[in-house]
């Protein structure tokens, strides 16, 4: 069974819910990795489009670096402008209305390496040249686990990065340029994030994936001492008034469910029960207008589908006001990102 496959998702349809709910999708990948043993090898514009036209109404969304494109010679640390050269491009044909009425990549977040301290000035210039109406900040992942065997993702692997005087000194000048920092790291660390968002407060931070929760390999059988780890870091980086949170990629296998090796996919009724408990507790401390639903595809898009996932989503999150809900789905995302609609 090739799980994480369209036609295994097929195996389970919803009708869409509430689908007059404006979203803006603020985290979602484009590449095409020809030699990658993924899922989902190539993930581009048509194959995004036929998510976001699956029935539910996304104004907008928010592309994140995925270390896809990069320029094949030059400078090193000017290679990742390609990324953000090719994904401009992506944005102007979604902007022709061809794909459907979603604007995606109406933001546009790529990456620079911090570790180049004020040095990396003229490498955010050229991203902003790149994309002059999209550009809105960076992601540098900080992932760094003391146990070999956790899967590391990290451009530059490191204990201890978010401390170094080098990323600091970089994450300033990202600040002055009025530019925003992705944190993905791994909950552990979520002390060392809110370290640096106090040494940092006029940097806007938005915390990926729930704080990078590990139920797996050296994390399996230990929910009671990991969420408590996790429920303190995230009490912590909440308490940071520069940071954000982006709910969403829960679906990894790390997080420790089984979704993406069922035979049948998951509902999005039984998907709200189990992510409630994790959501609840980020808008618990973050409140709605620092709180984002995110996909993270198509990462997530190996646990169940995108319709299936704002179904979701839409459940959990019936108990919250009207307004609390549209920041949750929209408002918050759009601002942070300054996305016009």
């Amino acid at each position: 069974m090739p799980f994480g496959g369209n036609d295994w998702l097929a195996l389970t349809r919803e009708q869409t819910l509430e689908p007059e709910i404006p979203i803006c999708d603020p985290h979602h990948h484009f590449w095409d990795f020809r030699t990658a043993r993924l899922p989902y090898q190539r993930y581009l514009l048509h194959e995004l489009s036929a998510d976001l036209n699956s029935g539910h109404n996304v104004k907008s969304t928010v592309f994140i670096e995925c270390r896809s494109m990069y320029r094949e010679d030059g400078p090193e640390e000017m290679r990742p402008v390609g990324e953000v050269e090719f994904v401009q491009g992506l944005a102007a044909a979604s902007a022709s209305g061809v794909y459907g009425p979603s604007r995606a990549a109406a933001a546009i977040v790529g990456h620079a390496n911090l570790n180049l301290g004020d040095a990396v000035e003229p490498v955010l210039e050229a991203l902003q040249t790149a994309s002059p109406n999209r550009f809105r900040g960076i992601r540098h992942s900080v992932t760094w686990d003391r146990h070999p065997e956790v899967e590391n993702t990290s451009a530059h692997y490191m204990e201890g990065l978010l401390s170094s005087d080098n990323f600091r000194a970089g994450a300033r000048v990202l600040a002055r340029m009025g530019l925003s920092l992705e944190g993905w790291l791994y909950f552990p660390q979520l002390p060392e994030l809110a370290d640096f968002a106090r040494a940092v407060p006029e940097l806007t931070i938005i915390l990926n994936h729930i704080g990078g929760l590990l139920r797996t390999g050296p994390y399996a059988g230990r929910d009671d001492e990991v969420l408590a780890t996790w429920r303190s870091g995230i009490a912590a980086v909440a308490a940071c008034p520069n940071v954000n949170v982006k709910l969403g990629g829960i679906g990894m296998p790390r997080t420790g469910f089984d979704w993406h090796a069922r035979n049948e996919p998951i509902g999005s009724e039984e998907l709200a029960g189990s992510m409630a408990p994790f959501m609840d507790y980020c808008i618990e401390k973050f409140g709605p207008d620092r709180s984002m639903f995110e996909s993270n595809y198509p990462v997530d898009k190996v646990s169940f589908s995108y319709n299936v996932m704002y179904n979701a989503f839409k459940r959990m999150s019936r108990g919250y006001s009207a307004t609390e809900r549209a920041a949750l789905f929209h408002d918050t995302a759009t601002r942070v990102y300054r996305i016009a609609s």
